[in-house]
């Protein structure tokens, strides 16, 4: 069956950075589009970005300039690098693929920036 993992979220300072991980298997990882999303207390979950299969990515406005996705196909896993860490972008994690008829999530990862 499809699992998505994802790993990689801590506490940290406003400017610092993290790495987040989504290890997927259940899939055809190279040729699944992947996307980040994320939810914060009291918050509807919204799109972080998302990264097709050629490897192109698109954000949203909030996050651009200091968050990247990337995947390496070998290791079936998609990367969210992000930079510049605000109290906002404080929030649980989740990575996301929608494969055959289904719409599938990982349990996320929880994100806390803070001094």
């Amino acid at each position: 069956q499809v699992q998505l993992v994802e790993s990689g979220g801590d506490l940290v300072q406003p400017g610092g950075s993290l790495r987040l991980s989504c290890a997927a298997s259940g899939i055809i990882f190279r040729v699944s589009n992947m996307a980040w999303y994320r939810q914060a207390p009291g918050n509807q979950r919204e799109l972080v970005g998302a990264i097709t299969t050629s490897g192109t990515t698109r954000y949203q406005d909030s996050v651009k300039g200091r968050f990247t996705i990337s995947r390496d196909n070998a290791k079936n896993t998609v990367y969210l690098q992000m930079n510049s860490l605000k109290p906002e972008d404080t929030a649980v994690y989740y990575c996301n693929v929608k494969w055959g008829v289904g719409d599938y999530w990982g349990k996320g990862t929880l994100v806390t920036v803070s001094s």
